[in-house]
């Protein structure tokens, strides 16, 4: 599933850098790869490098280089733990210091289901913003273009 959000991802910011790169298309793509980043960090059981999931002043470069960052620690990270794992409960605290506690896996599930969402609000943006076609980012679509 990684591999399809990378390759969403990947479409999403080409779509975006088509069509000038709206302001508000890429202050979303930044909140996607900060939180991200940021649940990586909590799974990790490390603190957050961030102090919240909504960056300021990113480019639409620093976001691209930023995908494939992201997706390698991600699968580096779930290649490193066991299958039992994903069943780990991690604990956390949210930023605005509430402590919570997840399983691996119901935070894995997260991650990919935000990546779905944000997606959809950019292209929502970039919509407002002219785009006359959007990327395909169904996951069907990247089965097919990954078996053709």
């Amino acid at each position: 599933m990684f591999d399809y959000d990378l390759f969403a991802n990947e479409r999403l910011i080409q779509a975006m850098e088509a069509n000038g790169s709206p302001a508000t298309a890429i202050k979303l793509m930044a909140h996607l790869l900060a939180a991200e980043q940021v649940w990586l960090e909590r799974c990790k059981l490390i603190s957050p490098s961030m102090p919240n999931t909504w960056p300021e002043n990113v480019t639409i470069d620093q976001c691209k280089k930023q995908v494939p960052k992201r997706y390698e620690a991600w699968v580096t990270f779930l290649n490193q733990i066991s299958h039992e794992d994903i069943d780990k409960i991690i604990p956390y605290h949210s930023f605005t210091g509430d402590y919570f506690e997840n399983q691996l896996g119901d935070i894995v599930t997260q991650v990919l289901n935000h990546g779905t969402h944000t997606r959809a609000q950019i292209g929502q943006q970039l919509k407002f913003a002219g785009a006359k076609t959007l990327p395909i980012t169904d996951y069907s679509y990247y089965l097919r273009v990954l078996n053709s």
